[in-house]
C-alpha cells in the first residue's frame, strides 16, 4: 500500500545587511544553513568603556554566527537553546584564554533564530531582535523587551538631564545596562554565559493548516527603527514591504529616515544617528 507523505511547505528567503555609513565593521550577521536562519546583531562597545576583551564586537557577532551554524550542523534535530548554548561555550574557547570573559562589557550579541521542520517552525529570540510573523493574516511580533524594560525602569529612577539624552546620560545608561546584563532582575543576550540561551523567548507555530504561518521577518534593530522609532510603517506593512519589494529596500528607507531633518536627532533623540540593519524575510508556500 503507497503511504502518502505530506508535503513540506518550501521556505524562501530573501536577506539583506549593511553596515552603518561610516563604520568600517558590520556588527550584525545572518545565518542560514539548510532549514535553519537567523539575524545577530553585536553590542557596540561604546567608546571610553573597557570590555576585557582584545576582540570586538564585530569578530565576536562572526565567531558566534559560525558556531551556531556547526552547532546544527552537529545537532539539528536539538532545541534552538541548546544549540545557541552549544555556540556560546564554543565561543568561550575561541578567545584562547587572552580575555576577561567574566568582565561585564564582554562582547555580546543578540540572536532571532527560526528552523523549519516538517510541519512546524521553531523560533528563539534573545534580546532585542525580534521576530514578525503572518499567521493566517494576523501579524503578531515576538519580542524580547528585556532589555527596554530595565532602561525604561531605570530613567524612571534617575531621569535624564534633557530629553534629547546627552553623553552624559548616555554614559550613565551604559554603565546600567552593564550591572544588568545577564540577570535575573535585568536581561538576557548572548554573551559568555551559555546559560542565557536558556532565559530566551522560545516557542513553536504550525506551518500547515487554516492556522499557519505564511511570511516571516528576523530584524535587528537597526531595521525595526522604520516602525519603533520613526512610526514610518506598522508591522504588517513592514511585512507588505519586505513582500513587494525586500529587505533591500527597507534598509533603504531606513537610511533615507535617518538622514532626513524630519527625523533629526533632535525631533527623534537617539544615541546613534546610523545603526547597522539587517532583514530577513521568510516566504512559506503550500501546507
Amino acid at each position: 500500500m503507497l503511504r502518502v507523505i505530506p508535503a513540506v511547505p518550501t521556505m524562501r528567503v530573501d536577506a539583506c545587511s549593511v553596515a552603518a555609513p561610516g563604520q568600517p565593521d558590520n556588527e550584525d550577521q545572518t545565518l542560514q544553513y539548510g532549514d535553519l536562519v537567523a539575524v545577530l546583531d553585536g553590542a557596540t562597545a561604546p567608546a571610553g568603556f573597557d570590555t576585557g576583551c582584545r576582540h570586538g564586537p564585530a569578530w565576536y557577532v562572526r565567531r558566534l554566527t559560525a558556531r551556531l551554524t556547526l552547532a546544527a550542523a552537529t545537532a539539528p534535530a536539538d532545541p534552538l537553546a541548546a544549540l545557541l548554548a552549544e555556540a556560546v561555550r564554543a565561543v568561550r574557547g575561541d578567545h584562547d584564554g587572552d580575555c576577561d570573559l567574566g568582565h561585564p562589557g564582554t562582547p555580546s550579541s543578540t540572536v532571532c533564530l527560526l528552523r523549519r521542520t516538517s510541519g512546524h517552525l521553531d523560533y528563539l529570540v534573545l534580546c532585542d531582535s525580534p521576530l514578525i510573523v503572518d499567521v493566517a493574516g494576523q501579524v503578531g511580533v515576538v519580542a524580547d523587551d528585556r532589555l527596554a524594560a530595565t532602561m525604561d525602569r531605570l530613567w524612571q529612577r534617575e531621569p535624564p538631564a534633557t530629553d534629547t539624552r546627552q553623553e552624559a546620560d548616555y554614559r550613565r545608561a551604559v554603565q546600567w545596562q552593564r550591572q544588568h546584563t545577564n540577570t535575573p532582575d535585568g536581561y538576557w543576550v548572548a554573551a559568555a554565559d551559555p546559560a542565557a540561551a536558556d532565559r530566551a523567548l522560545c516557542g513553536t507555530l504550525p506551518l500547515t493548516g487554516p492556522g499557519r504561518v505564511r511570511r516571516a521577518a528576523l530584524l535587528t534593530d537597526g531595521a525595526t527603527r522604520v516602525v519603533d522609532l520613526f512610526g514610518l510603517l506598522d508591522w504588517p506593512g513592514l511585512l507588505d514591504l519586505l513582500a513587494n519589494a525586500g529587505p533591500a529596500e527597507l534598509i533603504r528607507r531606513v537610511r533615507a529616515a535617518e538622514t532626513d531633518g524630519a527625523v533629526s536627532l533632535t525631533t527623534v533623540p537617539r544615541h546613534k544617528r546610523h545603526d547597522d540593519a539587517t532583514a530577513v524575510f521568510c516566504l512559506f508556500d503550500g501546507g
